[in-house]
C-alpha cells in the first residue's frame, strides 16, 4: 500500500470545509450542461481519467542565465523528488507517473523501483542529458553530442541514450525522450547537412536498442544553446527524423519550443494526421522558450491544442495514444504549488474540449460560418468547469482546493526542517 506524505485527516478536514459548496457549484454546472445536451458525469469520469507525467527535475528551483535563487527544503536527490512528486499526485490525483532525467536522477534501479512502489509511483518517459557535461566523462558536448563532428563524442552519447534505456525497462517505463543542444552560433560553423545526416546516424543506433513496445520521442527547440542554427529546430524537421527512424519514432511537442505566434494546435493537428504526434511537454511562454506554468500566459492556446486531441480522439484517429507530461522551470513559486497548478490547467483544457458541441461545429465548418464556428469554441472554453474539476479529485481521494490543503499540511515547512538549504548559483540554467 502506498505511504502518503500529506496525512489523510488534513485532507478530509479541508476538503470538509467546501464540500457544500462543491456539491451545489457541481449540481448548478450539471443542469447548466444538461440544457446543453451534456452529461456532466459522463465528463467527471473522462476527466479522472485522464494523467500527466511531472518532471522530477521541476520540483526543483529553476534559474536563469544570471542566477539562482533557491527555495527552502530543496530536494537532496531523486528520492526526495519523489516524495514531493508524490504529494502532488496525492492533492490531485492528476500525475500519478514520473518522468526521470539521467544522469541527474541515476542511482541504484532496484531502490528506485522501490522508492516508486512505495509511494504509489510509476515513471513515465526516459529523458537523456547530452546537452550538458556529467562530472568525468570523456568527451565534452560543447560543440554537440549527437551530431558531433568526432565519432567517439556520437558514441558516447549514443550510448547514454541506450544506458537510458536499460534503467527505464528495470522500473517500467515505456519511452525515451531524446533532446538535444547541437547547432552553430556563427555562420560557417556547421554543415548543416552534414550535421543532420551525422544526428540521424546516431538517432538510428539508438532506436536499435529499442524495445519493442516502447517509444521514442524526438523533440524539437528553435534556439537554445545554439543560436544560429540548430539541428533539430522545427516540427517538420522533427517529422522528417521520424519518419527516417520508423514506426517507434514520434516527435515530441514542447509548448514553449516555438517562435511566437506560431500555429501549434495546428502543428499537433499534423502531426496526429500522419501518425507522428508522440506527446507533449506542457508548459508556457511569453518570448521563448520561458517554461512558465501550464496555462498561465495563454489558457486558450492551451484549450485549442486540447480541441485537437479531444477531436482526433473522438474520430477514432490511428495510431493516437499521445504521452502527456510536463516540463516547467520555477524560479519565484514553490515548485510543488506551480505543478498542482499546472496539472489541474491542463485537465482544465481537456474538459472544457471535451463539453465543445462537436456536431455543431462541424455543421458550421462545413458552410463556411466562421463567426458561429469560434463563438461554438469559445463556449466550450468560457464555461467554468472547476467544480467537475474539484469533484474528480475528492472522489478519487485528491483535495477539492489542493493548494490550501498543501499549504495546511506544512509539508514545506516540515521538509525545510529536515533538508539542508540549497546555495544559490551565481549564472547558468539549472
Amino acid at each position: 500500500m502506498a505511504e502518503p506524505k500529506i496525512a489523510q485527516d488534513v485532507i478530509a478536514q479541508e476538503n470538509d470545509k467546501r464540500a457544500s459548496a462543491l456539491k451545489s457549484d457541481y449540481e448548478a454546472l450539471g443542469a447548466n450542461l444538461s440544457r446543453r445536451g451534456v452529461d456532466i458525469e459522463a465528463i467527471t469520469r473522462r476527466v479522472s481519467e485522464f494523467f500527466v507525467a511531472v518532471p522530477s527535475w521541476g520540483v526543483g528551483t529553476g534559474g536563469t542565465r544570471f542566477a539562482r535563487f533557491p527555495g527552502t527544503g530543496e530536494p537532496r536527490g531523486i528520492f526526495d523528488k519523489l516524495d514531493d512528486c508524490s504529494v502532488i499526485n496525492e492533492l490531485t490525483r492528476a500525475t500519478p507517473n514520473v518522468s526521470l532525467h539521467i544522469p541527474w536522477d541515476k542511482t541504484d534501479v532496484r531502490e528506485l523501483k522501490a522508492k516508486g512502489d512505495q509511494l504509489g509511483l510509476g515513471f513515465d518517459a526516459m529523458n537523456s542529458n547530452t546537452f550538458s557535461d556529467a562530472p568525468g566523462q570523456a568527451h565534452s558536448y560543447k560543440y554537440g553530442s549527437l551530431s558531433h563532428t568526432d565519432a567517439a563524442t556520437r558514441a558516447q552519447a549514443v550510448e547514454h541514450n541506450i544506458e537510458c534505456i536499460e534503467i527505464g525497462k528495470a522500473i517500467g517505463s515505456k519511452a525515451l525522450t531524446v533532446w538535444v543542444g547541437d547547432g552553430s552560433n556563427f555562420p560557417g560553423q556547421s554543415n548543416f547537412t552534414k550535421a543532420f545526416e551525422r544526428y540521424l546516424a546516431s538517432m538510428a543506433d539508438i532506436y536499435k536498442a529499442l524495445p519493442d513496445d516502447w517509444k521514442l520521442f524526438s523533440e524539437h527547440k528553435m534556439y537554445e544553446p545554439a543560436f544560429y542554427s540548430t539541428v533539430v529546430q522545427d516540427w517538420g524537421t522533427n517529422y522528417l527524423i521520424a519518419q527516417t527512424l520508423g514506426p517507434k519514432a514520434h516527435c515530441l511537442v514542447d509548448l514553449g519550443h516555438h517562435a511566437p505566434n506560431t500555429n501549434i494546435e495546428m502543428i499537433v493537428a499534423r502531426l496526429i494526421q500522419f501518425g507522428k504526434l508522440g506527446g507533449f511537454h506542457f508548459n508556457d511562454s511569453k518570448y521563448g522558450d520561458d517554461d512558465l506554468d501550464a496555462g498561465s500566459i495563454e489558457p486558450y492556446r492551451l484549450f485549442l491544442v486540447f480541441n485537437e486531441l479531444v477531436e482526433a480522439e473522438q474520430r477514432g484517429a490511428n495510431d493516437f495514444n499521445p504521452a502527456h507530461m510536463i516540463d516547467q522551470s520555477h524560479n519565484v513559486t514553490d515548485p510543488i504549488e506551480s505543478l498542482i497548478n499546472s496539472a489541474n490547467e491542463i485537465r482544465r483544457a481537456y474538459a472544457q474540449a471535451l463539453i465543445v458541441d462537436r456536431k455543431a461545429l462541424s455543421g458550421f465548418q462545413d458552410e463556411n460560418d466562421a463567426l458561429m464556428a469560434t463563438e461554438t469554441l469559445k463556449r466550450g472554453y468560457r464555461t467554468d468547469v472547476e467544480p467537475i474539476l474539484a469533484e474528480a479529485r475528492r472522489r478519487a481521494g485528491g483535495a477539492i482546493d489542493p493548494i490550501a490543503t498543501y499549504r495546511a499540511s506544512g509539508y514545506r515547512k516540515k521538509v525545510a526542517a529536515e533538508r539542508p538549504a540549497s546555495v544559490g548559483g551565481s549564472g547558468g540554467i539549472v
